[in-house]
């Protein structure tokens, strides 16, 4: 049998079993116009009882603008013990040439980005190309609204497909809160791709690097005395199982159309997540101490 995630009001409730949260940023911290009020009073309370707060998103932007977003919205920097961000990871990458898949790309790239935002690839030496045809690589940061459905893309990307361009994708998540709801999101474009037979590596949430690099950034502490909290099943929680960490599904985020109707909330979760590698240690309806 499935094991069942565990209902809890708040952090307090488990606070003796983590050292370090790894918290998500758009659905959990805030949905773009205000940093959510138990969420503030959560982060405050989490320091206070010593522990540390690294918010980990899968923006395609870099760590900078995002914790300039959050001071915009009401979460000032000294807020919370740092920042990491799937855009971030991607750029480091990119700069070193290290490691798969970075060092497998070449130095001219079409992006594909948010507002026409470059900061990805600002100082790593790779040239932006205004046509797919002239590019050694797709680098995917982000979606405009007014693009942001995959069918936009098709004849373009049909034509990468049979040249085996391969695609980065800085940004896995599969949907986004847009000014009309939720809307589909970079990694739902990079699904669309594969789909028509196109090459992507994925950067960001649930795939390993994201949270090697949070580790690091947290002095190495072991995974199972770290927690992830954020919205999303296949990947905060996904990812931070995989990962041997602790993990809080927030049910008021992106599932929250699916669990609001629910009389059994634990059995819901668990056949939402289709199996143990998805399915959180505990569930919680908003962040909140």
């Amino acid at each position: 049998m499935k094991a069942s995630p565990v209902t809890i009001s708040g952090l307090r409730a488990i606070a003796e079993r983590f050292d370090h949260v790894l918290v998500d940023q758009w659905g959990t911290l805030h949905e773009g116009k205000a940093i959510f009020p138990e969420a503030y009073e959560c982060v405050t309370r989490l320091r206070e009882a010593g522990k540390r707060v690294l918010v980990l998103s899968n923006s395609g932007k870099r760590a900078n603008d995002n914790e300039q977003r959050l001071a915009a919205l009401g979460l000032a920097r000294d807020a919370y013990d740092g920042m990491l961000s799937s855009g971030e990871v991607a750029w480091n990458g990119l700069r070193a040439r290290e490691c798969e898949p970075f060092n497998e790309l070449g130095h001219t790239c079409f992006l594909i980005a948010r507002g026409g935002d470059r900061s990805i690839v600002d100082g790593v030496g790779i040239g932006l190309v205004e046509d797919m045809r002239d590019a050694e690589f797709i680098l995917l940061g982000g979606l405009d609204e007014t693009a942001s459905e995959p069918e936009h893309w098709r004849d373009d990307l049909t034509a990468a497909a049979a040249r085996r361009l391969p695609m980065l994708c800085a940004n896995p998540d599969l949907i986004m809160f847009g000014a009309g709801g939720l809307m589909p999101a970079p990694g739902a474009l990079a699904a669309f791709y594969q789909s028509l037979g196109g090459i992507v590596k994925f950067v960001g949430k649930p795939y390993a690097p994201i949270f090697a690099a949070a580790l690091e950034r947290l002095g190495n502490p072991k995974p199972p005395r770290v927690l992830v909290v954020g919205d999303s099943l296949d990947h905060d929680i996904a990812g931070g199982r995989a990962a041997g960490m602790l993990t809080a599904l927030i049910r008021s985020g992106v599932h929250r159309e699916l669990l609001a109707k629910t009389v059994d909330l634990p059995r819901a979760i668990r056949t939402m997540a289709g199996s143990e590698a998805h399915t959180p240690h505990w569930t919680i309806e908003r962040l909140t101490w």
